[in-house]
């Protein structure tokens, strides 16, 4: 395929992506690939990034892939990993598309099992990450100031 033929959907890492947008920008749609990944992936592929996706050639689809695929092996830091020090492997992975959405649900079933506070609070649909929960998050019937006025009209003078 040259360079000039144009293609509206190009495959990569088994995502279907939309052509008329630019690399990065169609990169970061991959599950698990950010702008900032997608950017220093565009970088070290020599790529301009102002390019189109669709007009791209093979030989550049197949490369980004492979430095998709493999960011280690392309000098990538372990900060800009997914999975850093992998808890099973000990090893320093990216994980994209349905392999990371099945080992968050296997990392969230984990917590539950053993019963850690973060497990706990995934277990009964509460904020994980420390939020505030007083006046935010709130399912089922309201609590503010209706029910106050409800009770204080109810209560003997």
């Amino acid at each position: 395929m040259s360079a000039k033929e144009f293609q509206h959907i190009v495959r990569i890492a088994g995502t279907d992506l939309d052509g008329t947008l630019k690399v990065n920008y169609a990169l970061a749609n991959i599950n698990g690939i950010g702008i900032t990944l997608a950017n220093a992936i565009t970088r070290k592929a020599d790529l301009n990034p102002q390019t189109r996706l669709g007009f791209l050639t093979e030989i550049d689809i197949d490369k980004l892939e492979d430095i998709i695929t493999n960011p280690t092996k392309y000098g990538f830091p372990p900060w800009m990993l997914n999975r850093p020090k992998d808890i099973e492997t000990g090893k320093d992975l990216h994980l994209i598309g349905a392999d990371l959405t099945l080992k968050i649900k296997t990392d969230i079933e984990e917590m539950k099992n053993i019963k850690s506070w973060r497990g706990y609070r995934h277990a009964y649909g509460l904020r994980v990450r420390g939020q505030r929960t007083r006046t935010t998050g709130r399912s089922g019937k309201a609590m503010g100031v209706k029910k106050k006025e409800l009770i204080r009209r109810e209560a003997p003078a």
